[in-house]
């Protein structure tokens, strides 16, 4: 946790991998070179061409991660597919974790994505018209009024007893309903619940709650005007119906209350959308629960949740994954009820084939060791700023002393020859401790190295490595962010810290420009001596 701080404030299994890597090949529609491979989503049963509807309906309790990503996705890509319609529906019912910055935060997520709704509407604009819905249920003897305390409901159910409350007439029922609306009633003092089956296996069956009251929460779009709230097993139904979605996704965690959903469209004679399951998404070691990830906001330990160790899309962005590339993942997984954890490698994939034609490559040298080079009578060179596409050059200024990573410097011997790259050949004459050493200097090496020019003649055999000029260069560090989880563990070491040196050219690029350090691997600028790694 000491490495925090760096992070401040801004606005693997291998065998699943290699099976998911297969199943990513029998569902591309076509391929390509490069950005060119296409996934299919399969068809869906009963769509007609310009009338599906379909709905993400997202709960503005926190901010959208990888999960929702996913949804949102998926969501518009079937509207699109069969010229249709997406609406965006906050299930804004709990004005306890409601906030504003949350709305924002979902529509923000979904701008970066490309997700583009046709209609944006919140459940609690029809918080009026839900209540009339309850009232039809208790008329009809399907809903009742249960004044048990939480934990005899439990217990109740849990044993599959059925509720003393049952036996209340239906005059009754509705009387005390029209009391839970207008606010006669604390919280925990009585619900509205379902009359289902208390004997069904289906414990999602057993008289569930359908309205209850919540008293002490301001809500961002309603304030105090209601105090009587939908939960989702109930608003979920009548909004998807009324709003005339014709195929509503969710997550397989909700498979065991499409039952409940169907029964109460049955008993409201509501017009039934079909609902299609599928996994949730995250990734091995970083979790998307809000379980999870609240509290290390909370205590302090993650920041904010734009940190690039997040699978917030704020924590996604930040680190430089593309939004293209979330949607072309989420596309290659397709819809299934499989819960595997695909590696965050498959991802990165999709991301590297798109960042590699974007990314201007420059060098960075780790933890630097100097290097005199006897007889380099160079200046300047200039070198391309991507090695195959035109992206411009750079001139660098170049005097005797040059900066190379430890990790190469290690390696080498007396006698060794070797080619900085775009620069010259060298051969290492001797290795002696820094007799200098500047110790406020954190860069500052513990070796120099004596090397004479040899020439520019390019040979395939003679290893290659990237430097840094002492004239043309600047500390620089890069933060990599690793699983914050080791299964239910908090993994402390979950940010490495490699400090450096890079070109000077770096601090002309834009903040969040994505790079590609030359043996490193692909960063996004962060601050002016900072960048945070993407990938390799």
């Amino acid at each position: 946790m000491e490495n925090n701080h760096y992070l401040k404030d801004h606005k693997d299994d291998t065998g699943t991998t290699n099976n998911i890597q297969k199943d990513l090949e029998n569902k591309k529609k076509s391929t390509s070179a490069g950005n060119d491979i296409k996934f299919e989503l399969p068809n869906l049963e009963g769509a007609v061409q310009g009338k599906v509807i379909t709905r993400f309906p997202p709960e503005p309790n926190g901010y959208p991660h990888i999960g929702h990503a996913k949804a949102a996705v998926i969501d518009e890509e079937y509207a699109r597919k069969y010229g249709g319609k997406l609406i965006l529906r906050y299930d804004d019912t709990n004005p306890q974790k409601e906030k504003i910055e949350y709305y924002s935060a979902i529509k923000d997520g979904l701008d970066w994505l490309q997700v583009k709704p046709d209609e944006i509407k919140n459940t609690s604009d029809d918080i009026v018209k839900i209540y009339e819905y309850g009232k039809e249920l208790i008329r009809k003897n399907f809903a009742y009024v249960c004044s048990c305390s939480p934990e005899v409901i439990k217990r109740n159910r849990l044993n599959a007893i059925a509720c003393k409350c049952t036996n209340n007439s239906i005059e009754n029922t509705l009387s005390e309903f029209e009391n839970m609306i207008s606010g006669k009633y604390n919280q925990n003092q009585a619900i509205l619940r379902y009359r289902g089956d208390m004997t069904s296996l289906n414990t999602a069956m057993r008289d569930p709650t359908l309205f209850r009251v919540i008293k002490g929460g301001h809500h961002p779009k309603v304030g105090s005007k209601y105090s009587l709230w939908p939960t989702y097993d109930f608003a979920a139904p009548i909004e998807d119906s009324l709003d005339g979605v014709t195929h509503a996704f969710r997550t397989k965690e909700y498979e065991l209350r499409n039952e409940l959903y169907f029964s109460i469209l049955d008993n409201l004679s509501l017009r039934k959308p079909r609902l299609i399951e599928f996994s949730r998404l995250e990734f091995e070691g970083i979790p998307v629960s809000k379980r999870k990830i609240t509290p290390l906001i909370e205590q302090g330990i993650i920041k904010n949740w734009d940190d690039p160790r997040l699978p917030t899309l704020m924590g996604l962005r930040r680190r430089g994954i593309l939004p293209e590339a979330i949607r072309k993942f989420v596309l290659s997984l397709s819809i299934t009820l499989s819960e595997t954890k695909p590696s965050m490698e498959i991802l990165e994939s999709f991301n590297r084939k798109m960042l590699d034609s974007k990314a201007q490559r420059l060098f960075f040298v780790k933890s630097p060791v100097i290097v005199n080079i006897d007889g380099l009578n160079v200046d300047t060179v200039e070198i391309r700023n991507h090695p195959t596409l035109d992206m411009g050059k750079r001139k660098v200024r170049v005097g005797n002393i040059i900066y190379i990573s430890n990790d190469d410097a290690i390696k080498l011997k007396i006698g060794d020859t070797l080619r900085l790259m775009d620069l010259c050949n060298i051969e290492i004459l001797s290795i002696e401790k820094n007799l200098i050493k500047d110790e406020t200097n954190e860069n500052e090496p513990n070796i120099v190295i004596n090397a004479k020019n040899k020439g520019n003649e390019i040979s395939h055999h003679m290893p290659k490595i990237q430097w840094v000029s002492k004239s043309d260069s600047q500390n620089y560090k890069i933060l990599r962010p690793l699983p914050l989880y080791n299964g239910d563990n908090y993994n402390e070491n979950n940010l490495i810290v490699d400090c450096g040196l890079s070109e000077s050219y770096i601090s002309k690029l834009e903040l969040g420009t994505v790079i590609q350090f030359v043996r490193y691997g692909f960063c996004k600028i962060d601050d002016k001596s900072t960048a945070i790694f993407t990938h390799r």
